[in-house]
């Protein structure tokens, strides 16, 4: 087993002064922490009836599809507001200086599916929040919202009450 946090390249004042960006980008080029990682995850989802994983963009896609192929199931795509080329269905959400949106298609998730949301990193749960939101309107069933890196001290979490949350590695 590799120490994964050994693998994750911590970048100073990224993206901007005072942040300490946790950089994935290690891992990904690490063909066995990779392995290492979507194998956690499928251990952990294998058993479920789960008609899709969503992934947020951009590095969530990452992981989702692997996922997915995985577990042999289909990827659905949540966006920033305009990158879908079909009708979609947006859901706005804050950011630090401001507001943003993120879309869906219309069509991704029927009523009753079953889907486990995925994405790089939980930090304070805006997007996350409101990727959960667009599952929820289109009737999509959450079984579970999964984050390879969760930051703690951001109490993302405190976005997210009502979810089931699981992340593989934690930073406090």
């Amino acid at each position: 087993m590799i120490d994964l946090k050994k693998i994750i390249r911590d970048v100073p004042n990224f993206p901007k002064p005072g942040i300490l960006f946790k950089d994935i980008t290690p891992l990904l080029a690490n063909a066995e922490a990779f392995k290492q990682v979507i194998d956690s995850f499928v251990e952990r989802y294998k058993n479920q009836k789960l008609k899709a994983i969503v992934g947020v963009e951009s590095r969530g896609f990452i992981f989702a599809s692997a996922l997915a192929y995985a577990l042999n199931t289909g990827v659905v795509l949540i966006r920033k507001n305009g990158k879908l080329p079909a009708e979609t269905i947006k859901q706005g959400y804050s950011l630090e200086y401001g507001k943003d949106h993120i879309e869906i298609h219309k069509d991704s998730i029927l009523p009753g599916d079953q889907v486990l949301l995925m994405d790089d990193v939980l930090a304070t749960g805006g997007t996350a929040n409101a990727s959960c939101e667009l599952i929820q309107k289109m009737g999509g069933k959450l079984l579970e919202v999964a984050f390879v890196i969760e930051l703690g001290f951001l109490k993302g979490r405190d976005n997210l009450k009502g979810k089931e949350i699981f992340s593989l590695l934690q930073y406090a």
